[in-house]
């Protein structure tokens, strides 16, 4: 089964958004795979922001993400990347059509509530920077059968 990595960014803490927006992505049939509040170190929000090295809005993006606490998860479902990315909606918030997870509750480009991976090989990669093996929980819900045929 597919995997991404979300991360809830500081924000996202600050207007108290998870539990509504983690609760669309339940909705939606993703399961939790693995869930945790923390403070970004720089050293890992450069790790993790690696490929944005040398362009403008490093610092910015690092700083940022770094900034406040932020839940970092794991979730699971067919297709869990692009169905994530859907949610999402565009990154500026502005822009983002109404129904999107940013549509809805951004209005911002910069505070854009949620990084989320934009691809598989992407999602292995951030994974593997926030969560060990041992952190990632498998298991069966009864829904999965009724939402993940496909």
């Amino acid at each position: 089964m597919d995997r991404t990595l979300i991360l809830f960014k500081p924000d996202a803490i600050q207007r108290g958004l998870v539990g509504t927006i983690l609760q669309r992505f339940e909705n939606k049939g993703l399961k939790i795979a693995a869930m945790k509040m923390m403070q970004i170190p720089r050293e890992l929000a450069e790790r993790h922001y690696a490929e944005h090295r040398g362009k403008p809005f490093f610092e910015g993006v690092v700083g940022y993400i770094i900034s406040g606490p932020v839940v970092a998860a794991v979730l699971e479902g067919p297709s869990a990347v692009p169905v994530v990315r859907a949610m999402l909606g565009p990154t500026d918030g502005r822009t983002a059509p109404a129904g999107t997870i940013r549509g809805d509750f951004g209005i911002a480009m910069r505070y854009n509530l949620l990084h989320a991976s934009d691809s598989e090989e992407s999602a292995r990669r951030e994974i593997g920077i926030f969560f060990n093996e041992k952190e990632l929980v498998d298991y069966d819900r009864d829904l999965q059968k009724w939402t993940w045929q496909v």
